[in-house]
């Protein structure tokens, strides 16, 4: 667990109905919204407008830029499959825009140096395109190892606000549906607000809020606490999908929306340091191994290989944050580690289910073969991935 301080592979695309604006991974977003951004000055080396539609998936004015501050201007036009866009360096999330149903236009900012980028739409026809990026600016083999954690661990702290405050507006949501009358619209809110918790959940399980621990208050399982003291996604998700009713929910709602809320005032201006990163890296793979693999999260929705994507993009950004040190440091095994990843994101993409709320295959329909799978690959990601914690400690 990240210790208390003293002061992302990927996930598939769920059709999203909310519109957004938290800072983007290594530069600014602002939110989503039916007016749209900014078109692009024509030979702009800094900025590009991106297409979103159902026949030509993701398609940008340009695909080479000049190093130092980029803008993508993006719009959904009608792909339904697609709510977001990524900008890739490696395995690494440099920014990204989420929510953007068809209809609605937003942006983010990013500030990179010279190489070589993925545009990431998943869910779109045409999924990644390769972007480059030139110019004098250092590349991270011009870097001091101190300059690299610095830059790393913002990188990271940046995310975890990223998904902190769509954590808060999806339980938002999920709250609303549950005061409402439609069953089905409350079982989708739910599965839109899993992976938020899920990719930053080594950091939420530091915290505790006066005497509430906010992990626990957020996302125990039955028989974890006490009865009386169970609150939290889970409740609400065994009234959702177990007993298929909405009666009583709207408080668990509340109070879920209201502890969500509260991570974030204590997750806002954290800072950390590169072993936290590492370390949290491995918890969640752990979480995988222990609760995802097993089926023993999601007992009611089945809902399992959502949430083992959550763990997965948490634990490959932090990781990614860290490569361009470890490239330095050991890059055999930064090497390793990066593949390894790549090998598990791969194999739980063969399980996406368009035809499925949570974009993945239901955890009853995997095989006793499919599980060995997933735990042998997520084995061969956790004992590479060990050694780096002492790695970037000295």
């Amino acid at each position: 667990m990240f210790a208390r301080p003293a002061r992302r592979l990927t996930l598939a695309a769920i059709t999203a109905g909310l519109a957004v604006g938290v800072t983007a991974c290594g530069g600014s977003s602002s939110g989503g919204t039916a007016a749209g951004a900014q078109p692009a000055t024509a030979g702009d080396a800094h900025t590009a407008n991106i297409t979103v539609t159902s026949a030509d998936g993701c398609k940008p004015d340009r695909t080479d830029f000049e190093a130092g501050a980029v803008t993508f201007n993006i719009s959904n036009q009608d792909a339904t499959a697609v709510s977001e866009v990524e900008l890739l360096g490696g395995q690494r999330i440099i920014g990204e825009k989420e929510n953007l149903p068809p209809g609605f236009k937003g942006t983010f900012s990013v500030n990179v140096p010279a190489g070589s980028y993925t545009l990431y739409c998943p869910g779109a026809t045409t999924e990644n395109t390769a972007l480059t990026v030139s110019g004098t600016a250092a590349s991270s083999a011009d870097s001091s190892l101190t300059d690299l954690y610095s830059e790393g661990t913002k990188e990271y702290a940046a995310y975890i606000n990223d998904q902190v405050g769509y954590l808060v507006t999806s339980t938002e949501a999920l709250d609303k549906a549950l005061h409402g009358t439609d069953l089905e619209a409350a079982q989708t809110a739910y599965a839109k607000a899993r992976p938020y918790y899920e990719k930053i959940e080594a950091v939420a399980e530091s915290f505790t809020a006066g005497k509430t621990d906010l992990d626990a208050a957020l996302d125990a399982r039955a028989g974890d606490v006490p009865a009386s003291q169970w609150t939290g996604f889970h409740p609400i998700e065994k009234g959702l999908f177990q007993d298929k009713s909405l009666k009583g929910l709207g408080d668990l709602g509340d109070g879920l929306a209201a502890n969500a809320a509260q991570l974030q005032t204590l997750t806002k201006d954290l800072s950390y340091q590169p072993y936290e990163l590492a370390n949290g890296a491995q918890e969640l793979l752990d979480e995988v191994a222990g609760s995802k693999i097993t089926g023993e999260e999601e007992r009611y929705s089945h809902i399992d290989l959502l949430d083992f994507s959550g763990n997965l993009e948490g634990a490959q950004q932090a990781f990614a944050d860290l490569e361009p040190a470890l490239d330095q440091i050991d890059p055999a095994l930064s090497k390793q580690v990066a593949t390894n990843f790549t090998a598990l994101s791969d194999l739980l993409k063969k399980y996406e289910d368009a035809n499925e709320p949570s974009g993945y295959k239901l955890y009853g329909d995997l095989t006793a073969a499919d599980k060995r799978g997933f735990a042998a690959a997520v084995k061969a990601v956790q004992e590479p991935l060990s050694k780096v914690a002492a790695k970037v400690s000295h």
